[in-house]
Parts: C-alpha cells; structure tokens; sequence
C-alpha cells in the first residue's frame, strides 16, 4: 500500500510542476496558443496520482496485488513517463516555434505512440490482474 499512495504523491508534485512550467513558460515567451504542454498538468493528475489512489483503496478493502504487479506497474509507469515526456518535448518546441522537419515529428509521435501503448497495456494487465482476483 505504501508504494501506491507514495506513487500517487510523487505524480500529485509532478502535476503541479507540469502545471507551473506550462504557466510560467508559456508566459515568459508571451506565448497564448495552444500546447500539448497544457496537458500534462491533467495526464499526471489523473493517469498518475487518480489511478494510483484507487489502488491503493483497492488493495486495502481486497489485496489484490500479487507476483507480477511489480512488472505490470513497470510497464504502467514507463508508459505515463514515457508519454508526459513526449508531451514536453513536442510542447516546448511548440511554443519556441522550432520548425521540425518530417522525420523528427514523426519520431516524436512515434515514441509517444509508443509510451500509449505500454499505457493502455499497462492498464490493461492491471485490470485484467484485479478481475482474476474479484473470481476467486
């Protein structure tokens, strides 16, 4: 249990700083369109700190976590990590104007594509992990 309510702080300051940088960067460019910096403040918030608080009720009321949890958490938070990160990096560029050239975008699409993936994958085992547990 500590190690989802210590993961679900560790997302909760990392939200707030996402949401600072985003505010305070945007503002000392005199940026005001719009960015994929924007969310990032919401992806931890609600992928990091949100999913990790339910389940750490969840393992309360049922201690669900079992053997491979450890390895299905990995794959979840490099994922987010992954994901968040692709956000900055195509949210700064955004907001410096760098102009990209087509096989750099698309590696940054790529990649975020990728950190989806181990997401939803992620997410997935996770679900299909608790699911096995409700059966027995």
């Amino acid at each position: 249990m500590k190690r989802y309510m210590n993961a679900a702080l560790l997302y909760a300051v990392l939200a707030m700083a996402g949401g600072v940088f985003y505010r305070e960067f945007t503002k000392f460019t005199g940026f005001t369109a719009k960015t994929t910096l924007s969310v990032i403040h919401t992806h931890y918030f609600m992928l990091g700190m949100a999913v990790f608080l339910l389940l750490l009720l969840l393992e309360k009321n049922f201690s669900f976590t079992g053997p491979k949890t450890g390895r299905i958490l990995a794959v979840y938070h490099t994922g987010l990590n992954l994901t968040v990160l692709m956000l900055a990096v195509r949210g700064i560029l955004q907001v410096l104007g760098t102009p990209l050239s087509s096989s750099i975008n698309a590696a940054i699409s790529g990649v975020a594509g990728i950190g989806h993936i181990l997401l939803g994958t992620g997410l997935v085992l996770l679900l299909l992990q608790i699911r096995r547990f409700m059966e027995k």
